[in-house]
């Protein structure tokens, strides 16, 4: 189980090549990779998300490409028609403004548009060579450390998922206590109503309709078998997160269910425990894959 959290950074310098990486995540529904990098490496973006991709299925990606040439490749060219042309205009504003010609400086010149002009020649495959291993180390310590917190994930879920089935086990102990405190409460009724003229029959009658309405069996095997299909998923599932959600809405409706069946304060109190784990449940399966 992996969460939708995690870091990885790494800095080096190769053949007078500054490159840093970083990656970083938080919870999202889906994939959402924001890749910031040079645009020069566009020829090469695809292999990247492939890579950052077969280590993560959900959520808000962001991924950092620097690079940085410490020995200059930098070529320089000078459009001297241009120059001339700034020159000539400068030295006819400054003539109108009854200035010397030769106020108007070289700095000036040279920083106008388009006299010097600055290219950088870069081959994004021999890039990628170089970007590569850093690359896979890093997507190595983001998806270690998302496993990392993963684990602890899958931890507390599964303690969360013990009170659930103590809960579910609760709920079919009482169910014949709460038969037989129904059927007591019918006869009791009846006696009181009718002393020792009570008729047997009508007492069952009745004890059934309130079966009909009240019991909770049928509640209680299928929370169970969600609660099964829940530990499933935790324990063998790479990417649970999706189902983890759906089933606690399945497993939320026979809780509720059972709580509006209720008529004891203990199984009452064991409804709100359960409602409160199940609630944990769905909460944390926001932050896993």
């Amino acid at each position: 189980m992996n969460s939708m959290t995690g870091y990885g950074f790494k800095e080096v310098i190769q053949d007078s090549t500054q490159i840093s990486v970083e990656i970083k995540s938080v919870n999202n529904r889906f994939l959402d990779l924001n890749i910031n990098m040079p645009s020069y490496l566009n020829p090469v973006e695809s292999r990247i998300r492939e890579e950052v991709t077969k280590r993560a299925v959900r959520g808000k990606i962001d991924l950092s490409i620097r690079i940085r040439e410490l020995n200059s490749s930098a070529k320089v060219s000078v459009d001297t028609a241009a120059a001339r042309m700034y020159f000539d205009a400068m030295k006819t504003v400054a003539s109108s403004l009854g200035m010397k010609e030769d106020s108007v400086s070289l700095s000036l010149v040279v920083n106008q548009d388009g006299v010097l002009n600055v290219t950088h020649e870069y081959d994004a495959e021999a890039m990628w060579i170089k970007i590569s291993p850093v690359l896979e180390e890093v997507l190595n310590q983001f998806a270690a450390d998302r496993l990392r917190e993963g684990e602890n994930l899958k931890k507390d879920l599964l303690e969360k998922l013990d009170v659930l089935d103590s809960c579910a086990e609760f709920f079919a102990m009482w169910q014949p206590k709460m038969e037989e405190k129904f059927k007591e409460q019918i006869t009791s009724r009846f006696n009181e109503l009718l002393g020792d003229h009570v008729d047997e029959n009508r007492i069952m009658t009745e004890v059934a309709a309130m079966l009909v309405k009240y019991t909770i069996n049928e509640e209680i095997i299928r929370l169970k078998s969600h609660l099964e299909a829940l530990r499933k998923e935790i324990t063998s599932s790479p990417v649970p997160g999706k189902r983890l959600d759906f089933i606690c809405q399945e497993a939320n409706r026979e809780i509720n269910t059972i709580g509006s069946k209720n008529q004891f304060a203990e199984v009452g109190a064991m409804v709100v425990n359960a409602k409160d784990a199940l609630e944990n449940i769905r909460e944390q399966s926001k932050n896993v894959e």
